[in-house]
């Protein structure tokens, strides 16, 4: 039988707003998890006096964020629709946790935004980390949303109530930039599993789509083949009888054997004998393959880890400076002029200073707040220039997507997370 398409579906918004039981319930529901796991979670919930978390603790493993309720880590789970394979990712929603959810929503090519339908702040707007995490999934290239609006069973089931918090959701999805054909609505209850994967009777006012069916109505984005070839170098090996075999994951373009390729910033360039993929010989590979590929008239030396193939004819990009558009999730001090932190871009690390703050932007809307800023601390949105302290290979965002974005990373940890929005080129 053929392979369902794959999708990966990160779970993201405010703490306490019902995400990881949402998660839980779905992968119940879809039995993904059995019920003897969950009879044990429940078990051990009401033993430390948190009845209504065993849905969240399907997916919260770690025994810490038992003890205090939260998700830390991002976890990985497979789940299976008659349509759709998934890879679901449980991101944190918790502040001092945003971090993780760059490593969880860089890779998503869908979201689910559990919002709480009656938690609002004083001013009966959404929560902050509601938005925050709206713009964060526009910064990292999210696509498509569900948002599921949750706790439907505090308010009585009640129409009005979903009406306005849905309301308030497409004014700050219209600001971000997404359009209305990228967003699903949906009222739930996921600890009450109304809606999640059945229709609910208390709510007979719903016509729309229940969880399950929203995730099933998503769309598997298009492999980017039209775009000129990337492959980011994971590692170089030298195989005896064959030669120098470069190894990495086709982003964009197609790769076919015969083709004359290049790699920047090393600058050399060579032919393709052959391709590989889970040991067997492929004649072209795709955005998404693996790939190991013997390139005749390159050494194992010429090339390392970081650098990126692509045709001579719309070769790499190495930026000498770029601007790019950041979100500093968080940092002790501030961003100031002068830092120079490893940014991580595709499978390159590069130490780059920054040179120049141009803007201090609102996070919840990316409107500009401030010109020329002296710094930027944790919470702020800005737009930075950058020097990388040795070539480089990036690309603008609205060229090719999947080589436009970056984690900023010092003291071991994800200072901030950001897009190429222009790049000045050190090759011309």
């Amino acid at each position: 039988m053929a392979e369902k398409p794959h999708l990966n579906l990160v779970f993201i918004g405010h703490v306490d707003h019902g995400k990881s039981t949402a998660v839980g319930r779905l992968l119940f529901e879809l039995k993904a998890v059995g019920e003897h796991v969950l009879r044990q979670y429940k078990e051990e919930a009401e033993k430390i006096g948190k009845a209504t978390f065993e849905f969240a603790w399907v997916m919260d493993r770690l025994k810490e964020e038992r003890q205090r309720g939260l998700t830390i880590d991002i976890s990985h789970t497979k789940l299976e629709t008659d349509k759709y394979y998934f890879t679901v990712i449980d991101a944190p929603g918790h502040r001092d946790f945003v971090k993780n959810m760059i490593t969880g929503a860089s890779q998503a090519d869908a979201a689910v935004l559990v919002v709480d339908v009656a938690q609002k702040d004083e001013k009966g707007g959404l929560m902050p980390q509601t938005k925050e995490h709206v713009f964060l999934s526009r910064t990292l290239g999210i696509g498509q949303i569900i948002a599921a609006i949750n706790k439907m069973d505090t308010v009585n089931y009640d129409q009005k109530k979903f009406e306005e918090t849905k309301a308030q959701l497409e004014k700050l999805f219209q600001i971000v930039g997404y359009k209305s054909d990228q967003i699903i609505y949906l009222p739930m209850s996921a600890l009450k599993g109304d809606n999640v994967t059945t229709k609910s009777d208390k709510m007979p006012w719903w016509d729309g789509p229940t969880l399950k069916e929203a995730i099933d109505m998503l769309k598997v984005p298009e492999k980017p083949t039209h775009l000129p070839l990337r492959i980011p170098i994971q590692d170089v090996y030298s195989i005896t009888g064959i030669g120098t075999v470069p190894v990495g994951r086709v982003e964009t373009g197609v790769l076919k054997v015969g083709d004359k390729v290049v790699f920047e910033p090393a600058g050399v360039t060579g032919e393709v004998k052959s391709i590989e993929m889970h040991h067997e010989s492929i004649p072209k590979a795709e955005p998404g393959d693996n790939i190991g590929f013997n390139v005749r008239g390159v050494g194992k030396n010429d090339i390392r880890r970081g650098d990126v193939c692509g045709h001579p004819d719309n070769p790499p990009t190495v930026a000498k400076e770029f601007t790019a558009q950041i979100v500093v999730l968080q940092h002790p001090s501030a961003i100031t002029v002068g830092y120079t932190p490893v940014f991580h871009s595709h499978t390159a690390q590069v130490a780059c200073r920054i040179t120049e703050l141009i803007s201090k932007l609102d996070p919840r809307t990316g409107n500009v707040l401030e010109e020329n800023p002296k710094f930027l601390k944790t919470g702020d949105a800005g737009v930075i220039r950058v020097e990388p302290t040795r070539p480089m290979v990036i690309e603008k965002v609205k060229e090719i997507p999947q080589m436009g974005r970056f984690a900023i990373r010092d003291m071991g940890m994800t200072v901030a997370a950001g897009m190429v929005v222009n790049i000045t080129p050190a090759k011309k």
